[in-house]
């Protein structure tokens, strides 16, 4: 008889298998999709594993108690991450900063105006890299036009787009349910708020067309 660890390992290898099958065929290449071993991990996030590969990485215990629709509408908004290029680079910043600091502090010692000067430029472009990673306003603004762009994904492979907003809202509801940090509750309140508002436009540009506008009143993320 199979046992529990090894049917719960086949289940999470099909879907990884499922998962990459989502990819857009442009990025099959050279984005790996992987659980992550991570104690306490986020659900998920991408990050780049070399010059020319990133790896979309999946808490999969969290992952199973979302339904189909809500893991694929998550994972596409992170897939229009890479898309958009707004995922976390090298943390290099932290490692020029100190260099940055400790040279100015050297050359002030030695009095080297010009080496003084360099070491005072690397400190304001990894300070100013430093701000704009974390940069809230920012990060949300880029996670609302990543939404946009799953939206548009899950389109490309077969939504209505009725059932591709539905979708992704119930998932932002669970995420807002779920989360105990109230920053990141926030955030997700955001997206949603957003997400309704372009479900709104959305819907008024499809009223010529009744079939459409009766799928709008039946499945919406309002409720």
């Amino acid at each position: 008889m199979t046992s529990y660890a090894t049917s719960s390992a086949r289940a999470e290898m099909n879907e990884l298998r499922r998962l990459k099958g989502l990819l857009p065929p442009e990025l099959q290449s050279w984005v790996m999709v992987e659980g992550t071993a991570e104690v306490n991990p986020p659900l998920i996030r991408s990050e780049e594993i070399g010059n020319d590969e990133v790896e979309i990485q999946i808490d999969l215990a969290k992952w199973d108690q979302l339904a189909i629709d809500q893991r694929n509408l998550l994972f596409w908004h992170e897939v229009a991450r890479i898309q958009n290029d707004t995922i976390p680079k090298d943390g290099w910043e932290m490692a020029a900063l100190a260099i940055g600091l400790g040279g100015a502090v050297g050359e002030l010692w030695v009095q080297d105006g010009l080496l003084l000067i360099l070491a005072l430029a690397l400190c304001g472009v990894s300070g100013w890299r430093l701000f704009q990673k974390n940069n809230s306003e920012r990060n949300l603004k880029e996670a609302i036009e990543a939404d946009e762009k799953a939206i548009a994904l899950a389109t490309r492979f077969g939504y209505t787009l009725p059932n591709a907003y539905k979708s992704l809202g119930s998932a932002l509801k669970v995420l807002i349910e779920q989360s105990l940090k109230k920053r990141q509750r926030v955030k997700y309140e955001a997206r949603l708020q957003a997400l309704k508002k372009s479900a709104a436009k959305a819907k008024a540009k499809v009223k010529t067309s009744s079939t459409t506008e009766t799928s709008f009143q039946t499945e919406n993320i309002y409720n």
